[in-house]
This record gives structure tokens, C-alpha cells and sequence, in this order.
């Protein structure tokens, strides 16, 4: 299934107490349960004024669904093609099969 990486426009984000953060994640997880398990909420990234989440879901229509539900801004959605990290750049010996 397909990840989806959403770019959400929230000045002051970063300033947002625990409580408050609390609070989105319940209502966020609540419209997840409604939604089905087909959305799944994978982690978020607090910035000074942006919120990046990254979700697994079958569409982008589905996760601006999820945003309009929760009442939270989805400024942008991007569907991750691949997913890099360290390991990518370790060079790897082809096996032959014998």
C-alpha cells in the first residue's frame, strides 16, 4: 500500500504544549477508526510551523478525507515513490545462485 507524506501548514506548531498534541493524536486516531484499516498513521514531525506526517493509506483521497474529518490542513500530499537511508549507500555483493 502506498505512503503518503502531508504537509500540513500550522503556525506555531512547535510551541503546541503536550496537551494540545495529545489532543490532535486523539482526534486524529479517532477519525483513523472510523476510516477503517486501510489508513494507518505512521509518525508525525513537529517543525516551528509545519506539521509532516507520513501515512499509509490506498489513496490520497483517503488521506484528505482523514484531514477534512479531523479538521486539520493537508497543504500538501505526496505519494513516496522510495525510501533512502544510510544503507543505501553500502555497496553490496550480487550473489549467484549456483
Amino acid at each position: 500500500m502506498p505512503k503518503f507524506l502531508i504537509e500540513r501548514e500550522l503556525p506555531g506548531a512547535g510551541q503546541l504544549s503536550g496537551e494540545q498534541l495529545q489532543a490532535i493524536s486523539q482526534t486524529s486516531c479517532g477519525v483513523l477508526r472510523e476510516l477503517g484499516p486501510r489508513i494507518q498513521w505512521i509518525q508525525s514531525y513537529v517543525t516551528d510551523d509545519k506539521i509532516y506526517c507520513v501515512y499509509i493509506a490506498p489513496d490520497e483521497a483517503t488521506v484528505r478525507a482523514h484531514a477534512e474529518k479531523g479538521g486539520f490542513p493537508a497543504n500538501r500530499i505526496n505519494r513516496i515513490s522510495t525510501i533512502i537511508d544510510p544503507t543505501t549507500a553500502e555497496v553490496r555483493e550480487l550473489v549467484h545462485e549456483a
